[in-house]
């Protein structure tokens, strides 16, 4: 069982930064690919960021993060952190981390995740 709890959102003007946070309980944590997801209302889940587990440290992005957002692992922490650059009002959603135990190649499917968080609202500004 991972439970996870996210942190960090709020309000921001556009070009602004915010750094989310998911912590995370339960023994297997580092052995679990982590994601972050984002999604609107009415819309489906969708990939933003992925790092994988056990030390691997390859990360994987969605098009529209790649070179704005960088994801890490703080495994002493048990610890994922989104870092969130230059954002845009399009960014704003409700981000949520998930754990994922299985395939690396399957980090940007939300079905593979079985563990989520409660998310966490980012809104920007113009």
């Amino acid at each position: 069982q991972v439970h996870l709890v996210e942190s960090g959102g709020g309000l921001v003007q556009a070009g602004g930064s915010l750094r989310l946070s998911c912590a995370a309980s339960g023994r297997t944590f580092r052995s679990y690919l982590m994601g972050w997801f984002r999604q609107a209302p009415g819309k489906e889940r969708e990939f933003v960021a992925g790092i994988s587990g056990s030390g691997g440290g390859r990360t994987y992005y969605a098009d529209s993060a790649k070179g704005r957002f960088t994801i890490s692992r703080d495994s002493a922490k048990d610890t994922v952190y989104l870092q969130m650059n230059s954002l845009k009002p399009e960014d704003t959603d409700v981000y949520y981390c998930g754990a994922h135990w299985g395939p690396q190649s399957r980090y940007a499917d939300r079905k593979e995740y079985q563990y989520w968080g409660q998310g966490t609202q980012v809104t920007v500004s113009t």
